[in-house]
């Protein structure tokens, strides 16, 4: 009974595995079935495995061939299968025994079983149980529909169990390793998880019936249905309800854009109807005027017929005084003649707009003369009757032309009346001549100029539609560079053509007059559109203009959206205030958008002259968020245009710099905190530090530029603010203690200033305390920034608030008498509570304090005091952690970024190395490690650190002289002096005197950090140290020693292969001896070493690429133990051959030696990359890899 169970539960663990596809585990239990004896349980196992579908016979024979066959092993395996077959035929006759009495067991039990159940389905039941439990398998699994997760894991633990009860524990470690996706040692209180779970699930199946299990399942899924409908209800609910809020919000946003349309709409028709008024009252002057234009003609006929016979009667008498007059009048004729002839290049734009009236004048001006020498002629005034549409420019281009009104006029009508509309100062030639003129002169002029044709009034008009027309087929063919001489022409036309269509081509004419137009040019059109501007008013802007605007938007060339944006800040005081902040201010966003820097930088600069226009405030956080947009932009120019521009112009305009600094202060912090963690270890002092972007590094540096920006604006506040009238009687801008003891009464509020010390302090420790070391360009901003407002508020404030602030931060007592005390209590919450944060404290807050607080230059005293017990002092307590060492010498790195502490921190540096106490001569050390380029210079270098590292290299303790190791590789990885490079090698003769494969290995390790960076000098002095090292034996029998000293060498004979250009001899004697002497010690050398080794021997003493290609597992750095498998024996190394293609394999075996010179320049790169790849293991590791 006990082996049939066994067989059943084996049987349901073997499908199990082959349906959820654990071939691994399969495989492994069919060995363990095979080792057992259990034939029976594994012939399912091998009908799979030997299936040629799953394993095709080729990849079988080719994982055959990786095994050496011969006839030893095959007689063992046959002397085992034989033992194996005896013991099988046992078990099979125990088996059968077993069955006969399972068989009588099973008959007994079902017998009981009948007699207990009432029902006559239970005996039909157990009468035909086999049929039954013969149905039960032959029921297609597939029914159940695929596993779920806790089936799955349900499953897995019960076969984890099954395998471990059972004894095969090979097995069980396969299927640990093979479900990757489950964690199997912990098994969920569930139904499922019970004791030897698979016999209760085997015993419980036997004892059910196939209608209870259906019944059972289709419960389960009715539920699981029923729950999955919930869910998908709950889901559109969710969504109804967003759809309603949306829907409201829409509805609402519809009705206020419906209202505001209204209104609009309602202005717009006010403005109409009073347009439609003042175009009324003008014709009404226009025929007023008219009107009195036609009575002066009426009375001038009529004046001149009287006056006729007067000048007859005088015939006699003025006879020589006509003469003489005619005489004058030839003179003056000839002279129009010679202006009109230097004036033909005028354009007719003049004649015709003024013509009419300049006839009508010239011809009131002759009848007078004849009327009246004596009388001063009545000038009618060509404004009195021009619409009111009449341009200025034309007008004032009129009065400086002089030939232009005569040019309209016939020839014989030339004459000096006519002549004297042009001069300057205007007076008529009556006033110059005082003799009348003769009748018949006079009856002359009248009859010529009453005969002449009549000019039209429409004639300015046509002159502009013709002018309108012909300009856009001029203008193409004009250069470039004289366009600009077109504008006032296409000005002229824009403003008095009466068709709005062709005024738009106009328009789009001037916008588009240049295709790509530099500063200049765009200088010139803009000053042409603001002047437009100005003389066709608000209404024509904004319906002519802007829309101009508007399409050119979305232009290629960036030019023309640069001019667009500059209209946008030029012409917004031309058009009425509604359209600033609604149709400009979207036109500016839009550029805002632009993926041109210069057009982003044009939008910053346009939206800084817009604010002031706008006349309301309620665009006003949607302004801020467009200048955090522009502060936090890619460009570095936009940037720097929206601190300096936009940033003063929104404060001014808005008067918000309260919210603007609660804005910042939440995208700095929210730019740090969004940044994924250092490290996912919870609680770790690397899972509090963020990794930074560049994106988020971008914005945190802006955003502390602009917080620097904004200082000036809070310090001016806060004076403002200042409630205690003592302020004016100090130097106004600095806070004296007497001020900061009145503040710290608390019996008034100054929000302005306390912002500064208890928001704007504690926002910069949290970001401070985010910042991994790398970030010095960051932390750099904020002590600028500290500095900064030490400078603003005074040393009472720095005193008495900035350094309590920063030393409660970082865990020591300081004074909080000038603190209200209602603020103690955030002030207080400042201090770290538990162990990793007094490490970020020291790691973030205390660099700040010692460059930013302590480093004002008034404190530099109470610097070098703290500091000096900072070093000194703490360096003799015991407590004090390595780490916690580290991070001190990390703030003190930090303060040498300023070189102004540079000679304070050498003293201290020197105290601590002629102190007596070990750990406070090893933080000098990694002091000194640490603070090389760029912090100091070669003379700094050559005059304090090398003798404060020579003073600590002839110690006597072996740590501090490791220590000073170290540091002399840096120093030696960073200066190239002669001088320095030869007090090194000095130094390092001394270290290797010292003999002991400490030194040694410290020497040679610190130097190949520094291989790539120094000179030639000190390669060749590490190269021959390395060759007398390794021709010395060595008689340690310790194979761990051996293998350490061997690796240093190793790792320093790669990096000097791969950096340095050696010269020929120190190849010859002494690379190559040196590498000889390594592989004279094979068991001290790691396999991938060995190999490299064996390549440069090779590639320097003239090897071919055959020898290359045997050991080209070692440029990837893999071990011996992983090149078996990948290697040209392996399986996957025979794949990778056969796909090699052998054109280049002949190529570089026929190539001559420069070819070869080259690849072995790719090796020795490939092999540094080996190296470093391999560099953070150590020596136990790479036993353990052997």
């Amino acid at each position: 009974m006990m082996d049939v169970e066994r067989s059943s539960l084996c049987n349901c663990v073997v499908n199990f595995l082959l349906e959820e596809n654990y071939l691994l585990t399969a495989f492994e239990l069919l060995h363990e079935l095979l080792d057992d004896g259990r034939d029976a349980q594994a012939i399912r196992l091998k009908e799979f495995f030997s299936d040629p579908s799953h394993f095709p016979p080729d990849q079988i024979s080719r994982y055959n061939s990786l095994r050496v066959l011969d006839p030893q092993s095959l007689l063992e395996e046959k002397e085992a299968i034989e033992e194996k077959l005896a013991l099988s035929d046992y078990e099979l006759r125990l088996a059968q025994e077993d069955i006969v009495k399972l068989k009588t067991e099973l008959q007994r039990k079902e017998d009981l079983t009948q007699d207990k159940s009432s029902e006559p389905s239970v005996s039909n039941h157990v009468n035909h149980a086999p049929e039954i439990h013969r149905q039960k398998r032959d029921a297609p699994f597939s029914d159940l529909g695929p596993l779920k997760a806790n089936e799955r894991k349900d499953l897995n633990c019960t076969v984890k169990e099954y395998l471990l009860i059972a004894g095969y524990r090979l097995t069980a470690m396969t299927f640990y390793e093979e479900v990757t996706d489950q964690n199997l040692d912990v098994w969920e209180n569930s139904p499922a998880s019970v004791p030897d779970a698979l016999r209760h699930y085997y015993y419980q199946y036997l004892s059910s019936t196939s209608e209870a299990a259906e019944e059972k399942i289709s419960m389960i899924r009715e539920n699981d249905s029923l729950k999955e409908a919930n869910e998908s209800l709950n889901h559109e609910k969710l969504c109804l309800m967003k759809n309603k809020e949306l829907a409201e919000g829409q509805i609402n946003a519809l009705t206020k854009s419906l209202e505001a349309t209204q209104k609009d709409l309602k202005d717009k028709e006010n403005l109409t109807q009073d347009l439609k008024q003042a175009l009324e009252n003008q014709r009404k002057e226009l025929n007023d005027c008219r009107a009195e234009i036609t009575s002066l003609k009426m009375h001038i006929e009529g004046s001149s017929s009287l006056q006729n016979p007067v000048a007859a009667n005088l015939n006699s008498t003025q006879s020589q005084a006509i003469e003489s007059y005619k005489e004058e009048i030839k003179s003056l004729q000839m002279e129009i003649e010679r202006l009109k002839a230097e004036k033909t290049n005028i354009s007719d734009l003049v004649d015709s707009s003024c013509g009419d009236k300049e006839a009508i004048q010239t011809e009131e001006k002759v009848v007078e003369m004849d009327e009246n020498r004596t009388q001063i002629s009545h000038h009618i005034e060509p404004a009195e009757v021009v619409d009111s549409n009449t341009l200025v420019m034309p007008v004032q281009t009129f009065d400086n032309s002089t030939p232009k009104p005569e040019e309209n006029l016939p020839e014989s009508s030339m004459n000096p009346s006519n002549s004297t509309d042009g001069f300057p100062d205007g007076r008529n030639l009556s006033q110059q001549e005082e003799k009348p003129l003769s009748e018949d002169s006079g009856l002359h002029l009248n009859s010529e100029n009453l005969g002449s044709e009549p000019v039209p009034e429409n004639m300015g008009l046509a002159t502009i539609q013709i002018l309108a027309d012909a300009l856009p087929k001029i203008v193409p063919y004009v250069l470039i560079n004289h366009r600009e001489e077109l504008l006032p022409l296409i000005m002229c036309a824009i403003e008095r053509h009466p068709d709005s269509s062709t005024r738009d081509s106009l328009t789009h004419t001037l916008f588009n007059l240049i295709k790509r137009p530099d500063e200049q040019q765009r200088r010139i059109i803009m000053d042409a559109c603001v002047s437009l501007a100005k003389n066709v008013g608000e209404m024509r802007t904004e319906t002519e203009l802007l829309p101009q605007c508007w399409e050119q938007i979305n232009h290629t060339y960036e030019e023309r959206r640069l001019l667009v944006a500059q209209s946008c800040g030029e012409l917004a005081e031309f058009v009425r205030p509604e359209i600033r902040d609604s149709l400009i201010l979207s036109i500016v966003q839009q550029l805002i958008e632009d993926p041109a820097t210069v057009v982003r930088e044009a939008a910053a600069h346009n939206l800084a002259l817009l604010l002031p226009l706008f006349p309301l405030m309620d665009k006003y956080f949607k302004v801020e968020e467009l200048m955090f947009q522009l502060a936090c932009d890619p460009s570095g120019v936009v940037v720097e245009t929206a601190l300096k521009e936009l940033l003063p112009a929104i404060i001014n305009w808005g008067n918000k710099l309260d919210h603007i600094l609660r804005v910042l202060l939440s995208h700095i912090l929210g730019s740090a905190q969004r940044c994924p963690p250092l490290s996912g270890v919870e609680g770790s002092v690397e899972s509090h530090l963020r990794v930074l972007g560049e994106q988020e590094r971008w914005n945190l540096d802006v955003s502390l530029r602009m917080l620097a920006k904004l200082l000036p604006f809070i310090h001016q506040k806060a004076i403002e603010t200042c409630p205690f009238s003592s302020v004016s009687e100090s130097n106004g801008t600095l806070l004296s203690s007497s001020i900061l003891e009145l503040y710290a009464g608390g019996h008034v509020e100054w929000p302005a200033f306390e912002w500064v010390h208890v928001d704007c302090f504690s926002g910069l420790l949290q970001l401070a305390c985010l910042l991994p070391q790398k970030e010095d360009n960051l932390r750099n901003r904020i002590t600028k920034f500290l500095l900064a407002v030490s400078e603003c508020f005074g040393d009472s404030y720095l005193i008495h608030i900035m350094l309590p602030v920063f030393l409660i931060a970082i865990g020591d007592d300081a004074d909080l008498t000038f603190f209200p005390p209602n603020i103690h209590s955030r002030i207080k919450g400042l201090r770290p509570r538990t162990a990793v944060a007094e490490r970020l404290a020291i790691l973030g807050v205390l660099p700040l304090l010692l460059a930013g607080v302590l480093g004002s230059p008034g404190k530099r005293q109470q610097l070098a005091d703290y500091l000096r017990k900072l070093l000194l002092e703490g360096a003799t307590k015991e407590s004090r952690s390595t780490t916690h060492n580290m991070d001190i010498v990390n703030a003190v790195r930090f303060l040498c970024t300023f070189e102004e502490h540079h000679g304070m921190i050498f003293n201290i540096l020197w105290e601590m190395v002629v102190s007596s106490n070990i750990e406070m001569k090893i933080s000098a050390a990694n002091i000194l490690k640490v603070i090389q380029v760029p912090y100091i210079d070669a003379k700094v270098a050559s005059t304090h650190v090398l003798p404060a590292l020579i003073t600590l290299g002839s110690d006597q303790n072996l740590n501090v002289k490791y220590a000073s190791i170290d540091a002399f590789g840096a120093v030696a990885q960073h200066f190239k002096n002669d001088m320095i490079v030869d007090k090194i090698r000095v130094q390092m003769d001394a270290f290797l005197e010292d003999g002991s494969l400490e030194a040694t290995i410290a020497v040679v390790r610190s130097l190949v950090v520094a291989v790539p960076h120094t000179t030639e000098r000190l390669r060749d002095y590490l190269l021959s140290k390395i060759f007398q090292l390794t021709t010395t034996p060595v008689s340690s029998t310790d194979v761990m020693r051996r293998r350490q000293r061997a690796n240093a060498f190793c790792e320093a004979i790669r990096a000097l292969d791969a950096t340095a250009d050696l010269s020929a001899n120190s190849i010859r004697d002494f690379l190559l001896p040196t590498i000889q002497n390594l592989l004279k010690d094979p068991d001290a050398l790691d396999p991938a070493h060995k190999e490299a080794l064996e390549i440069i021997l090779k590639e320097r003493s003239g090897g071919t690429f055959e020898a290359l290609s045997k050991v080209v597992g070692a440029h990837l750095g893999i071990a011996s133990s992983v090149t078996s498998f990948f290697g040209e024996s392996g399986l996957l190394g025979k794949k990778e051959i056969t796909e090699l293609p052998t054109e280049p394999v002949e190529a570089l075996q026929s190539a001559a030696s420069p070819a070869a010179a080259e690849d072995t320049r790719f090796m020795r790169i490939m092999r540094v990359t080996d190296m470093l790849r391999g560099k953070g293991k150590n020596p136990e590791e790479t036993h353990q890899n052997q």
